[in-house]
């Protein structure tokens, strides 16, 4: 992001039920889409693709009619569809359910449960994973009064299971020194699609490389841009939910792309993150695309794909915050194998020194250096307060996880005397 902004007043997202347009998003959103998709499989007898065409016509329509009826005149009551994270700690899984009532705060709703043997997440003797409710977003697909619900998850009696991230964030949030400084959090997340049929970026030839990087970036046109409908309806998508979506732009690897979440404050960040993840997931498939997070989809001389962190806390937009820009730094310099170890999975193939990045075992910083572990701004120097760019987090980190950390480091945690005195020098001399 090339700035933070003011965060929204939405801690917890609310609904009402008077601002819920019904049935936002029909299926002649899609219509280009499947077209391209549909292109493939044409069959060469002329008389058959008629015919073919005309039944698919008719079904897709019937479907689509039913997908798009609006119940709200006819009953109260709402689907839910329950999110949490899966056992690799990556994937989304979700189940749907009916609530008898609108609702407009995620206490209203009931657990639930799911089969964690089934996610890789509970022996199948003692299966049961319970679901708690913590943030309601609207949903772009039913539309009316219809939600998509964020959870984490637990064991029978209480405990978090160990993918529920969300649970060790919480506690750190909701720590009185991090309450009053307010974080801010910026959240660039990149991803890459890729051709169904054989996991190659879209638009690249199959078994083949497209020109070299240079063209792409924020680029238009047919033999530059692929993906721009993918792109634009998940835009469009997060801001209907309510995600505090701020922009999107093509990346440098042609077939990928990047939105940026926030500013948001707190937990909110990682419930945005996850939820916008979610609908990318649901829109892709729609699509006949496959979405990959991960942070290095091709080898060789293309860039990989990151989830920069952009980070503030009242201290430092205030008055003097450069100074308190910088002892976080040094917190994170001295933490620097701590956070590396949660930044991602396979997060080392792309942390090489190239491709605008700082080499895993190494720490830097740097003012407008999108080659250092942190970045700081030249506005953010020149005006001597404002925020920093985590730049190490991968593609497929997790939100709570790289949040939290972020303030648990700079925020509670304190080195020894030794220790930052020696970090210290080694940031002077940036080694």
């Amino acid at each position: 992001m090339a700035q933070i902004l003011a965060p929204t007043s939405q801690w917890q997202m609310r609904i009402t039920k008077s601002s819920i347009p019904s049935s936002p998003m029909t299926g002649k959103m899609w219509s280009s889409l499947v077209l391209k998709q549909n292109k493939r499989g044409v069959v060469k007898s002329s008389k058959f693709r008629v015919s073919a065409s005309q039944y698919s016509d008719y079904t897709i329509n019937r479907v689509e009619d039913l997908l798009n009826l609006d119940i709200t005149p006819y009953s109260d009551k709402i689907i839910a569809e329950y999110i949490w994270i899966g056992g690799s700690g990556i994937d989304v899984r979700s189940k749907s359910r009916t609530i008898s009532k609108p609702v407009e705060h995620p206490s209203e709703l009931p657990k639930w449960n799911y089969d964690g043997s089934s996610t890789g997440q509970a022996p199948g003797e003692d299966s049961e994973v319970i679901l708690y409710p913590q943030a309601i977003f609207k949903d772009p697909f039913r539309g009316g009064n219809n939600i998509l619900v964020i959870c984490d998850s637990y064991t029978p009696q209480g405990e978090p299971i160990p993918t529920n991230k969300r649970h060790k964030a919480a506690q750190v949030f909701s720590n009185q020194k991090v309450i009053d400084e307010v974080p801010w959090y910026g959240i660039e997340q990149e991803y890459t699609l890729l051709q169904s049929t054989v996991k190659w970026p879209l638009g690249w030839p199959v078994g083949g490389y497209p020109g070299p990087q240079g063209p792409y970036y924020c680029g238009a046109g047919a033999d530059k841009s692929f993906g721009r409908d993918i792109s634009d309806a998940h835009y469009k998508a997060c801001l209907y939910a309510g995600i505090n979506i701020s922009g999107t732009n093509g990346e440098v690897m042609p077939g990928q792309w990047e939105y940026q979440v926030g500013p948001s404050v707190g937990i909110e960040a990682g419930d945005h993150i996850w939820a916008s993840r979610y609908i990318l997931e649901r829109i892709t498939e729609q699509a006949g695309v496959v979405l990959s997070l991960d942070p290095k989809p091709i080898e060789g001389d293309w860039n990989g794909a990151g989830c920069h962190t952009n980070y503030s806390t009242k201290s430092m937009r205030e008055e003097g915050g450069f100074e308190v820009i910088k002892k976080a730094i040094l917190n994170l310099s001295l933490r620097h194998t701590e956070h590396i170890s949660a930044y991602g999975e396979g997060n080392e193939r792309r942390l090489t020194g190239l491709h605008e990045t700082q080499n895993i075992n190494k720490f830097s910083w740097g003012v407008a250096n999108r080659g250092a572990s942190i970045r700081v701004g030249r506005d953010t120097e020149k005006e001597g307060k404002g925020y920093l760019e985590d730049r190490r987090p991968a593609s497929n980190m997790d939100p709570y996880t790289v949040t939290a950390l972020l303030a648990e480091t700079t925020l509670l945690w304190e080195p020894t005397l030794e220790a930052e005195a020696l970090a210290a020098q080694k940031l002077a001399l940036n080694v």
